[in-house]
């Protein structure tokens, strides 16, 4: 199933050109779902039906899908008090009825997810249209995945789950409570159901859609996004200008979308979608609007899950070895500023952070058998330099 990632800063009409996306698909004859992470029902407005908890047929080929958090989150809460029901009564604490509980903040996210999860697994329609958050949510959103598992592997190792039988013996020889095997299983659990998220998020057939306004303001977000999309590993395959007006309208608002538009066409595909002059409302507005066609090629973008995105390695010439010289990672940054670059060696982990962006990443086998020599930004690409370590780097005889 292809999927369809659509965001964009606020206002963008992202949620618009995702309906018109959907439905035009839909058109098309192709059996398409299109999901969205509002809480209000901003994706039923546009359609003109109202979407909730469960999926709504709009037309024969189109379903619109909005989970609701609350349900989920109760659903959860109450499998979490069920499996550690003899704790809770060990502590003498009191349960929670479903009827007081609402959602925490993260409960759309994850609920989201697991949604866009179900839906590929599902294998019930052939296109998945999403309707993001702004793009910081978004991106923290896509991310959530990556970080969960990370956090799991290092509060809860697999690796310990092999001593269950020891357990309490550590515990007593360490003198404190050592973890129960329900709370392994609990974070086996979720590693899988967030690995196969990440599994849909990483399938080249995958692509992500950015949508801005031509102007000082789109053009700005425009950048920033450029950049946290590409520390991720993601670049959009194509840049919806929305409400691009025709050129008898005011001279200086025509002046500036079509800076901004020239700008972005220097590095992206830009894909104009013209100003009806009024908000499109329901499916025949929605008809009218000349979104991308949705076509059958798989994505030409590199979404890899576990390591740096977008990037490169190669030594400074033939297979690296001890003596080969250095190990360079190239990591595509457009937009990036040098003083707002930072790197940290972790371990076997590289922290990266450009910006108000951060991302941290683990570091192929064979890097974690260098040092950090050094780095370098030069033209929107940061270059870094890993020196093979003699004490760790195999050697030739």
């Amino acid at each position: 199933m292809r999927t369809i990632l659509i965001t964009g800063p606020g206002g963008s009409g992202r949620t618009t050109i995702a309906a018109a996306t959907a439905l035009r698909a839909a058109g098309n004859g192709t059996r398409t779902l299109v999901l969205s992470a509002d809480r209000t029902d901003t994706l039923g407005t546009v359609l003109g039906v109202s979407t909730g908890a469960t999926p709504t047929r709009v037309t024969p080929t189109l379903t619109a899908w909005r989970p609701d958090a609350s349900a989920g989150f109760r659903d959860d809460l109450a499998g979490f008090q069920e499996r550690a029901s003899n704790v809770l009564d060990l502590l003498g604490a009191s349960r929670l009825d479903p009827e007081e509980v609402t959602p925490l903040p993260g409960a759309e996210e994850l609920t989201l997810l697991r949604a866009l999860r179900d839906a590929a697994l599902a294998e019930a329609h052939e296109l998945l249209v999403v309707d993001l958050p702004p793009t910081p949510q978004a991106l923290a959103l896509l991310s959530l995945p990556e970080q969960l598992r990370r956090y799991l592997r290092r509060l809860l190792p697999a690796e310990r789950q092999a001593a269950a039988g020891l357990r309490p013996v550590l515990g007593r020889l360490a003198g404190v409570p050592m973890p129960s095997e329900w709370l392994y299983e609990t974070a086996a659990r979720w590693d899988t159901e967030l690995g196969a998220v990440e599994a849909v998020l990483a399938d080249r057939q995958a692509v992500v859609r950015l949508v801005a306004e031509p102007g000082p303001a789109g053009a700005d977000a425009v950048r920033s996004a450029g950049l946290a999309l590409a520390l991720r590993g993601l670049r959009p395959d194509t840049l919806v200008a929305n409400r691009v007006v025709p050129e008898e309208w005011p001279a200086g608002l025509v002046a500036q979308q079509r800076k901004a538009l020239e700008e972005w066409q220097e590095s992206y595909d830009v894909h104009a979608v013209p100003h009806l002059g009024h908000d499109p409302r329901g499916t025949d507005d929605l008809t009218t609007l000349t979104v991308p066609e949705v076509n059958d090629t798989t994505s030409t973008v590199e979404w890899p899950v576990r390591n740096l995105p977008h990037s490169r390695l190669r030594s400074s010439g033939g297979t690296p070895t001890a003596e080969d010289g250095v190990l360079v990672w190239h990591l595509p940054l457009p937009g990036a500023i040098r003083d707002e670059l930072d790197l940290i060696r972790r371990g076997d982990e590289l922290v990266v952070t450009a910006g108000q962006f951060r991302r941290i990443v683990p570091l192929p086998s064979a890097l974690r058998r260098c040092t950090v020599a050094g780095a370098a930004l030069r033209e929107g690409e940061l270059r870094i330099r890993f020196a093979p370590d003699p004490d760790l780097w195999p050697r030739t005889p």
